[in-house]
């Protein structure tokens, strides 16, 4: 196997097996408890802070961390799903908005599922949700609209990429937690024409669909997700969540 993908179902590691079936890379999976109290010392050798996903390429015999940056070092090592280093005028918007999607959208989720870390008081957890709630929903307008202003089927102007597959788990995860009466509803992502237009046909792909049946995952998977697992996550699991 070229690469060994550490996994817990439906955590950040989702995004990494979506590209690498879509890329058609040959690899294995390995699971790791969900709960990072639970992972082992040799798994936090591969990853210090001991969350997914960890991505090991065999061939260099280096492990991945970091959702953004496992993306981005697939892309340029096989020449897919984002342009090339050399192709300016299409590289800087692609890097612009990968790492909005890690360091805007996938963060301000991450304080979402567990504000309880970014507050002194019980009395502030709520007032914290409703902000990020709210900016989550901007964020998800800002892409909708950024999407309309080409004439394509996907995300950026120069097709699909990888910023696709982030996008779609980012705005999955938006919807199932950190709990049913403010997370981000399914019909708010609906509203949204070419971003939801986009990530129906993203789950068509039948790379998605082969990922999506590793991880055990059933039904809508981007657009009116259904909240089938726990409203609150027991643990820490994703390289910014969830």
């Amino acid at each position: 196997m070229s690469y060994t993908l550490y996994y817990n179902p439906d955590s950040a590691n989702l995004v990494i097996r979506m590209v690498l079936e879509e890329m058609g890379l040959a690899y294995e999976d390995r699971l790791v408890p969900r709960k990072r109290v639970d992972r082992d010392s040799d798994f936090l050798r591969l990853n210090p802070r001991g969350l997914l996903p960890v991505l090991i390429d065999e061939q260099e015999d280096i492990a991945l961390f970091e959702t953004g940056a496992i993306l981005l070092y697939l892309a340029d090592k096989h020449g897919g799903l984002a342009p090339r280093p050399t192709d300016h005028g299409t590289r800087g918007p692609f890097l612009k908005w990968l790492f909005m999607l890690s360091n805007t959208l996938h963060a301000d989720l991450r304080i979402r599922f567990y504000a309880e870390r970014f507050v002194c008081r019980d009395e502030d957890m709520a007032p914290l949700l409703l902000a990020t709630k709210q900016r989550v929903r901007r964020h998800f307008e800002l892409i909708d609209r950024a999407t309309g202003e080409h004439d394509g089927d996907w995300f950026l102007e120069g097709g699909l990429s990888v910023c696709d597959f982030y996008l779609g788990c980012c705005v999955r995860w938006a919807q199932m937690y950190p709990a049913e009466d403010i997370a981000i509803e399914g019909e708010d992502v609906a509203a949204l024409p070419q971003l939801s237009s986009t990530l129906r046909k993203l789950q068509m792909r039948s790379s998605v669909q082969r990922a999506l049946a590793r991880e055990g995952i059933e039904g809508n998977a981007f657009v009116d997700v259904k909240r089938h697992l726990s409203a609150r996550i027991s643990d820490e699991v994703g390289s910014a969540i969830p």
